[in-house]
């Protein structure tokens, strides 16, 4: 319960119906249906003769951005998918419908070659020394039509010369009958040597990590945080009620790097409301693998209708994710509780929104979703004349203003504390860095996804209700200029695994060496879809 009403005010604030009803994620490119760029017209008629290009089988699931660059990736579900691995050349097309372009090359995408191609691509990520991973799980064809052609493997390119300098097949001890894995985090350390990738096994429920240091992989299990909540297999998109009841870990997200020189990694089975930690100086640990039971850690719920498939962490601790239920992107500042009245909506549409598929931030800040209306493409028919799949951008301190995930603009009021509950910690270091955030002058209304409600123009889902009681001590204890107070949070955070200051807007350093004894712990109604006969996993992207 609150105990001080400082926090009345707060509470108040966000109650407030937003001044901002506009979307603030802008269209930048859309399709009715993908177009690849084929090397001429006479190829192009071939492969669509022959079947090779079927161009109402195609769904755009991952998307990453790199310089002049955009990358997506097609997985081939069915038929007629000529490439997996395509990118948008942004200073050719800077809007509009672009053709997609095989990337590296045609011949690196041809299905079955596994020793020289990418045979099926999900989500892939840039990392900051200039390289492409990605993770080819070597299927053609989905549920009960899958075909295994090739093992999974992962792929990394390098950037500046277009070349793939290194291929990593896991082992068969990394997997299970039942395996399959869709989303992948990279996590770089003191150099580009040191680093390590990870990978969610969603239906086999375990959690894979790479050393790209030591060209080797291993296999987290036994845990029983990587599997689906059987009371969260309920869902519901774009009108349509289906059931992924089995659908276990999927999206992650990594912390920046701590004072003890690890990170944190977020995760959240797709079955699940829940989001779970874990220090990464366990998972690239290969002994911790089956002793690590207790250095996992269960954070609060989001609160309903909040299933998510992708999820990613900014430079200074700002997660965001796609809510699947709601046509919407959230977001969460990893400094503070993670609880309802903490998350916000950065943005939602019922049409453009539908099914965002991938959220994914870059090197300049600026935010990439990607939305395909999955649920519709899997259990009904696109309408081919209507647009079907975007890919919007926006910068990320533009969609988080004004919400509470923006601290530069969070006023707390007087002193104020919530009651911390005893629950398992991740343990801690010192603080990573400390800031200072400018006074607290009067503030616009801020938004939070479990208080504000919609704004009027808009038809949502229906609000997340929540009667949440804080699980964090949170202090105004540092005065700024003027004898105002500003808001500190990072110590009394611990059970997220985070220790740093949230007081300015300086963005993290790109290491810190470990402390000697320190240990770190929506679419349009008009869709009539079958109700039954849902596809058989090994799908979202």
């Amino acid at each position: 319960m609150f105990q001080d009403k400082g926090w009345i005010l707060v509470t108040l604030i966000t109650l407030v119906t937003p001044s901002w009803a506009a979307y603030k994620l802008q269209e930048r490119y859309s399709w009715n249906q993908l177009d690849f760029a084929f090397p001429n017209t006479r190829l192009k008629d071939q492969a669509l003769a022959s079947g090779d290009y079927i161009p109402q089988n195609a769904l755009p699931v991952g998307v990453e951005h790199f310089g002049n660059r955009l990358f997506v990736t097609v997985p081939r579900w069915r038929d007629g998918i000529p490439a997996t691995l395509t990118y948008i050349n942004m200073d050719r097309s800077l809007t509009g419908s672009p053709e997609l372009i095989p990337y590296p090359d045609w011949r690196s995408n041809t299905a079955g070659d596994c020793a020289n191609s990418i045979t099926t691509a999900y989500r892939i990520k840039v990392d900051e020394c200039g390289r492409l991973w990605v993770l080819d799980t070597g299927t053609v064809g989905i549920g009960n039509t899958t075909t295994n052609p090739c093992p999974y493997a992962v792929n990394v390119f390098d950037l500046t010369t277009d070349t793939r300098i290194r291929r990593y097949e896991l082992p068969g001890v990394d997997t299970n009958p039942n395996t399959f894995i869709a989303n992948i985090a990279v996590d770089i350390g003191k150099n580009c040597d040191d680093a390590y990738a990870y990978f969610a096994d969603e239906l086999g429920y375990g959690l894979i990590a790479y050393s790209w240091e030591l060209n080797k992989s291993w296999r987290f299990s036994a845990h029983s945080y990587f599997f689906p909540d059987p009371l969260r297999g309920d869902f519901n998109v774009a009108g349509i009620n289906f059931q992924w009841g089995e659908e276990g870990i999927f999206g992650m997200s990594l912390s920046p790097i701590r004072s003890d020189g690890y990170r944190t990694l977020y995760f959240s089975p797709l079955a699940s409301h829940r989001q779970f930690a874990v220090s990464t100086r366990i998972l690239r640990d290969e002994t911790r693998t089956e002793d690590s039971y207790h250095d996992f850690v269960a954070l609060d719920e989001r609160g309903p209708n909040s299933h998510t498939t992708s999820r990613v962490m900014s430079d200074d601790g700002i997660e965001l994710f796609n809510l699947i239920d709601q046509n919407a992107v959230g977001c969460w500042h990893s400094s503070m509780p993670y609880s309802p009245q903490f998350h916000g909506i950065v943005d939602r549409d019922d049409v453009g929104l539908v099914f965002p598929a991938d959220v994914k931030i870059d090197e300049n800040k600026n935010v990439w979703v990607l939305s395909d209306r999955m649920p519709v493409f899997l259990l009904s028919d696109l309408d081919y004349s209507d647009t079907n799949f975007r890919i919007y951008t926006a910068p990320l301190a533009t969609l988080i203003e004004n919400t509470v995930c923006d601290l530069r603009n969070n006023a707390y009021g007087p002193p104020n504390t919530v009651s911390i509950p005893k629950q398992a910690v991740l343990p801690m270091g010192p603080p990573l860095y400390t800031k200072q955030y400018r006074p607290l002058l009067p503030q616009k209304p801020q938004t939070s996804w479990a208080s504000s409600p919609p704004p009027p123009s808009r038809t949502y889902l229906p609000a997340n209700s929540g009667n949440v009681v804080s699980s964090i001590s949170v202090s105004t204890n540092s005065v700024g200029p003027a004898g105002v107070e500003v808001p500190k949070a990072y110590i009394f955070n611990q059970h997220n695994g985070i220790n740093y200051e949230t007081s300015g807007p300086h963005l993290f350093p790109t290491h810190q060496p470990a402390q000697p004894g320190v240990q770190d712990g929506g679419l349009k109604t008009y869709v009539n879809a079958r109700q039954s006969g849902w596809w058989h996993h090994q799908h979202q992207g």
